[in-house]
C-alpha cells in the first residue's frame, strides 16, 4: 500500500507518466496481495487516479484478467453495503467515503473485460438474491443484511446502465 501511495503521489504531481504509472499498476495486480493494495490506496484514497482513469492504466487494468475483476466486485459489494450502514449510523462522512468508492469501482467495471464483469457480476447477484455458492458465503462472511444485498443488488443493476 505504501509503495502504491508513493507511485499514486508521484503521478499525481506529473512527476510519472501514464505509462509509466501503468507499468507500475502492472507489476502491484500481478499478485493478489499487490492488487490488493493497490484497490485499497486508489479506491478509498483522494488520489483522483479512479476518478479519471488514464488509458495505459485502463489497458494494464484489464489485461490483468479476472483477478481485478473479482477484487473490483467485491469492492462494489462492500461499499454499497457499507454506504448502507454509514447512512443508518449517521455518519454522513464515511457514507460519503463508501459511495465514492462504490462510484468508482461502478465506472472502473464498465472499463474492464465485459464478459468478464457480467459473470461476475451474474454470480453475486444471484447471491445477493439468496443462490448458494461462493459469493453467498462471502455475502455471510461480512453478515450483510437483506437490506444490504439490496444494495449490493442495485449496485450491480447500475454497472449495466449507461452513464450519464
Amino acid at each position: 500500500m505504501e509503495i502504491t501511495a508513493q507511485w499514486l503521489g508521484l503521478w499525481e504531481r506529473g512527476e510519472l507518466s501514464d505509462e509509466v504509472l501503468a507499468d507500475r499498476v502492472t507489476e502491484l495486480v500481478a499478485s493478489r496481495d499487490g492488487a490488493r493494495g493497490f484497490f485499497v490506496v486508489s479506491l478509498a484514497g483522494d488520489c483522483p487516479l479512479m476518478d479519471r482513469l488514464p488509458d495505459p492504466v485502463v489497458i494494464q487494468l484489464r489485461s490483468a484478467g479476472e483477478g481485478v475483476v473479482d477484487l473490483s466486485v467485491r469492492n462494489l459489494a462492500m461499499s454499497s453495503a457499507m454506504a448502507l450502514h454509514h447512512g443508518r449510523s449517521g455518519d454522513p462522512a464515511q457514507q460519503g467515503a463508501s459511495e465514492r468508492v462504490q462510484l468508482r469501482c461502478t465506472e472502473l467495471l464498465r472499463c474492464l473485460e465485459p464478459e468478464a464483469v457480467k459473470l461476475r457480476l451474474e454470480s453475486l447477484l444471484a447471491a445477493a438474491q439468496g443462490a448458494p455458492g461462493d459469493d453467498q458465503a462471502f455475502l455471510e462472511r461480512w453478515g450483510y443484511d437483506a437490506d444490504q444485498k439490496r444494495a449490493i443488488a442495485e449496485a450491480i443493476l447500475a454497472v449495466a446502465e449507461d452513464p450519464i
